[in-house]
Order: structure tokens, then sequence, then C-alpha cells
């Protein structure tokens, strides 16, 4: 029966199973990794005499399983462009992506494959689109990129994403992900181009990287707590390190401390240097030891007598002020970050207020631009709690559904 299906679809609309077919059924579409550029015969089990898999229920696809408790439609809905016919085994009239039902699929489908451009939700429709760009009759700016000149652009998207995860999972969110995926996409091509590895090679590394570094997940190894993740982390990375400068003749073993980037924020980075130290055992047995050392810190700020000396102390400062986040559970660059904020936020008050007045900040004593400031906090307590109040205020999704 499936042989004839095939010689329908090959028929009637084209099909070249040697293009990659992909045979499916609706009952267990939402666990099956559908190629949108590939050709797709899609049959219910009871016509593969599989009926006992209408019984099995598959896990959906990770990477495709955020939106699929409605089913197979939903699936294909997401996969296809709503004008995309789809074929009829059987019976001469087609229908569309967009006009699927749960009945439509009680017979057999078959959904041609897509142009690589327009498979847009398949995994290598970036990978082609970019590589395409890069072609002699493609983009001109695409064609001019190097890994140099595309390391700002990283750090651009990165710090996006980074600002766009204050809101949660967001439709935005995805967006500034995708461009920061589409970074990673333009590196391996140009390392494809250069004969040293491509999109499959990052894909196993990292894959690959994982794994080994969960064997409490997909080994043996039995953990309890996210300490004793981090802890066993740590120990692999430093047997990583060790096997790999064994490999490399007179090489010295790493310390747990490389591989921090020197382009990281340097607050971030000295988070990161003290947080891989305290999985190895090396830190303050109790916070108070910590704040105990900013006080002697801030003293040895005071006694300093030089500009080196204030500039040591002052980094000195900084990074024990990193340790306390740490040890507190606050990431230090987003804290800073946040208060930098408020702080735009407030001046931006005291700002008006001093236009609204029609002084000059640089004119006012001190007293007076503390005053100033203290009437911006105030006004942005109360709008805040305003804020608030409104937000009880509104109805619940049960009210509002009732």
């Amino acid at each position: 029966m499936l042989d004839a299906f095939v010689a329908e679809a090959r028929i009637r609309w084209g099909l070249d199973p040697a293009a990659g077919l992909q045979i499916a059924t609706p009952e267990r579409l939402t666990g099956t990794p559908v190629e949108p550029s590939r050709p797709l015969l899609l049959v219910p089990a009871v016509l593969l005499r599989v009926g006992e898999a209408a019984e099995v229920v598959d896990p959906p696809l990770p990477g495709r399983h955020a939106a699929v408790e409605r089913g197979a439609v939903t699936v294909l809905q997401r996969l296809y462009p709503a004008d995309h016919v789809v074929g009829r085994i059987g019976a001469a009239e087609t229908t569309t992506v967009a006009d699927l039902d749960e009945a439509a699929l009680t017979t057999p489908l078959y959904l041609s494959p897509l142009a690589p451009e327009l498979a847009l939700a398949s995994p290598w429709a970036l990978p082609w689109i970019v590589n395409r760009l890069r072609q002699p009759d493609g983009c001109p700016w695409d064609r001019e990129q190097t890994h140099a000149s595309l390391k700002k652009h990283l750090l651009e998207e990165a710090y996006e994403v980074y600002d766009a995860l204050d809101a949660g999972a967001t439709p935005e969110l995805a967006g500034e992900l995708g461009d920061l995926y589409l970074q990673i996409v333009l590196h391996a091509q140009l390392a494809a181009e250069a004969g040293v590895f491509d999109m499959t090679d990052v894909e196993e590394k990292i894959s690959r990287k994982i794994v080994h570094r969960h064997p409490h997940v997909f080994g043996d190894a039995q953990v309890e707590t996210a300490s004793d993740v981090n802890r066993q982390w740590e120990q692999i990375k430093r047997a990583e390190r060790e096997d790999k400068a064994a490999g490399v003749a007179g090489a010295e073993v790493r310390s747990a401390l490389d591989g921090i980037s020197p382009s990281m924020p340097a607050l971030a980075a000295a988070q990161e240097m003290q947080e891989r130290a305290a999985h190895l055992g090396y830190d303050w047995p109790e916070i108070v030891g910590i704040l105990d050392k900013v006080q002697e810190e801030l003293a040895e700020l005071a006694a300093a007598t030089t500009d080196e000396e204030r500039r040591e102390e002052v980094g000195d400062l900084l990074l024990v002020v990193a340790n306390l986040a740490r040890r507190h559970d606050v990431e230090a660059e987003g804290a800073l970050r946040a208060a930098a904020d408020k702080f735009r936020d407030r001046f931006r008050r005291v700002e008006r207020m001093a236009r609204e007045r029609h002084v000059q900040l640089r004119d006012l004593t001190f007293a007076e631009l503390d005053d100033l400031w203290d009437a911006a906090k105030a006004e942005a307590r109360a709008e805040a709690a305003d804020r608030q109040t409104a937000a009880r205020d509104l109805p619940s999704p049960e009210e509002t559904s009732r």
C-alpha cells in the first residue's frame, strides 16, 4: 500500500524519493523531526498496519515543543506556509496547510518540499540562507565580512539578548536570540569556506561537551544538589584541561581560571573567576569574612596617598564586592546595570525638576541638589506604587474568561 502512495505522489506531484522522502504518521508527528525542505508523506498509522502506533504518545520533539499541545495540525502549520498546497492521496482535490484539520489527517497526505529559503522553521534554513548570501551573486556586504569584522556585531547581539532577558520569555526575546544565532551561523560559514569546520562540527562539539559534563544525567554519577553539580562540573573541566595539556609536549597544566575571556565585562569576569575558585574550595567559610574584607579594603582606599595606590585599592574593593554579590546569589553585572538604570531615571527627573524651577544644576548648592534627588526618589516610588495598585485592580484571567 505504501508503494502505491509513493507512486501516486510521483505521478501527481513530481515526488523524487531520492530527495529524502520522509514518511510519518499524524499520530506521532509531534515527536517526529520533520524537515520541511524534504518531501513528506503523512500516512495514518492504521494504513501502515502499525495501528498500535496510534496508542503510543511520543514526547514532543525538543526544539519544536513550545506549542504542539494541539497536535499534528499545529506542527504542520508551524513548519509550512499557510498557502502551501497539501495533496490528498486517492482524491482529486487538494487543500492548504491553513485549511488542515484533524479530519483531513485521517487520509494519506503529501506535502511537497519547500525551497530552502522558505523552510523558515527548519534548523537548516538559516545556514542555507547565509551560504546563499556569501555566493558571488549574493549580498556584497555579507561577502565582505570576516571573523574580525563580525566581532562587534556578536557583542552587540549578545548584549541585546542580555537586555531582553529582563522581560523573561517574550516574542521579542525569540527575535533577539535569532539575531545572536545568525552570528554563530555566519562564523561557521566563514570557517566552512576556509575548510576548517561547519555547523555540523559546532553542533557535535557542544553536544559532546554537555553530555560529557553531565554524567549524572547521561551516566551513572550521583549528585543531589546544584552545588554538587557545580563542583562536579569544575572537576570535569579540570580533568579536561589536564588531559589537553598532557597531549602537548612541555605544556603546563592549565589553571581553573583559564578560558575566562579577557573581553568579558570586568565585573562579570571577576565574579566568574571567584565562582570557579569557590567550586574548588577556595572560598570564605562564612559571608561575614567577605564583609570584613570590604571594610578592610575601604580603609586601605582611604589611606591611599597616590593615584596608583588609589587605583589598586579601588580594584581590590570592586573584586571583593563582586565576591559578596556571588555569595548572595546576585549577578553583579546585572545588579550594577539595574542600579545604573535607576540612577539614569532619577537623574533625568532631577534635570526635569530643575528646568521646571528655571534653574541650572551647576548653580545649585549640594544641599539643594540633595533635595531634588530626594524629590525624584519620592516621585519614582509614588509612580511605582500607583503601577502596583493598578496591576492589583486588573481582573484575573479567570474573571476575564467568564
